[in-house]
């Protein structure tokens, strides 16, 4: 039998991705956030033996392991939604998705006083620019189109009279995910952001969304109660939202997002490992910032750069014992990360459970403690 002829191995259950499908009715997407931040539903759900029960998010502390330190994200979502007008005064979208704290500016030497810098975004438009074509969406902030790839993609030129961080609070809309079919509204600029982001850090065009249910008072009775807490930087990208398009989820190519660990929160990860107390991730990204950084050290270590790793069953954790998360999309990443860590045959029956009970799903949604 030749090459050309030969059937096509099979592939392996854990990697297909038609079994990491279920039926989600759209009811179930959270549109907006409750009133309060901890008063979400929470679902527990053991890693070992994939028993669950049903909580409230603000009893967080008496679910908790013993001893167990929190690693949470801490960038900044940034208002990186954009809207403007070409030459011919078409209308034009952009998102910004180059995090702007990792911008390099320099002076623009077609338009004096003013900055340049080279970023990547998607472009919308019922015509879209061409390489070449200027934006403008305020008389301090104008890009020009360098090239164009696949899915609006786009390399750009921005040009701007100021701080850009400035220019973006003005005039800038937070990045709100396509499946909250609304506008920005003014609460989403507190509530699409967590308590505990760095103002130092505005990088991200998504929210790390777990964190979005801690409060001060909370994080406060955490502490009292024993419990560790440290912060870890990854500025999530739009690619969070990208669907798996291969029906052989090793084929699938992950997008690549910077993190940052810190000397203080890499000595309080050692420390609770020494200590033989359980690591617990606050959100997908806290998780996949500790877990990439580990594949490129070998050890916990401080840690600047970027990082592509896509935890799927057979992924070994080395980092994280547990994980605090919101409820993740069908066939995504996100969804397909939690069950390399707490087990497919674990993790679907809980999510149809949280179907069936009305959990509400998504960025502003209710939350899942894996432990």
């Amino acid at each position: 039998m030749t090459d050309a002829i030969r059937p096509s191995k099979p592939v392996p259950e854990d990697c297909d991705l038609d079994t990491y499908q279920f039926h989600l009715p759209p009811g179930l997407i959270a549109q907006r956030p409750l009133a309060d931040r901890d008063a979400s539903r929470l679902m527990v759900l053991s890693r070992r033996d994939g028993q669950t029960f049903q909580a409230r998010f603000a009893a967080l502390p008496d679910l908790l392991p013993p001893g167990a330190l929190l690693v949470a994200n801490n960038t900044r979502v940034a208002p990186v939604r954009l809207f403007g007008r070409k030459k011919t005064g078409g209308a034009v979208e952009f998102l910004l998705l180059t995090p702007p704290v990792l911008l390099e500016p320099e002076p623009d030497p077609t338009r004096p006083g003013r900055l340049q810098a080279r970023a990547a975004g998607l472009l919308r438009a019922s015509k879209a620019p061409k390489p070449g074509d200027r934006v403008e969406f305020s008389p301090e902030l104008s890009l020009t189109v360098l090239s164009r790839g696949e899915f609006g993609h786009a390399e750009v030129l921005l040009s701007f009279f100021g701080p850009l961080a400035d220019i973006l609070d003005r005039i800038g809309h937070m990045p709100l995910p396509p499946y909250i079919k609304r506008p920005d509204e003014s609460a989403d600029a507190a509530r699409y952001q967590t308590v505990y982001a760095d103002p130092q850090k505005p990088g991200s065009a998504a929210a790390p969304t777990a964190g979005l249910h801690f409060t001060p008072a909370l994080r406060q009775i955490l502490l009292s109660r024993g419990f560790g807490w440290a912060e870890v930087t990854l500025h999530v990208g739009y690619g969070t939202f990208s669907p798996v398009r291969a029906p052989d989820i090793r084929h699938h190519h992950m997008h690549s997002e910077h993190l940052e660990i810190s000397p203080v929160a890499a000595q309080a990860i050692v420390q609770a490992k020494s200590e033989g107390r359980p690591v617990i991730a606050v959100g997908t990204t806290s998780a996949r910032a500790l877990e990439g950084a580990f594949v490129q050290t070998g050890h916990v270590a401080p840690f600047r750069g970027q990082t592509d790793i896509f935890l799927r069953p057979g992924s070994t954790f080395h980092v994280i014992d547990g994980m605090i998360t919101n409820f993740h999309l069908p066939g995504s990443t996100l969804l397909i990360m939690i069950c390399a860590l707490a087990g497919k045959e674990h993790v679907l029956p809980a999510y149809r459970q949280a179907v069936t009970a009305g959990f509400r799903f998504f960025s502003y949604g209710d939350a899942m403690l894996i432990a």
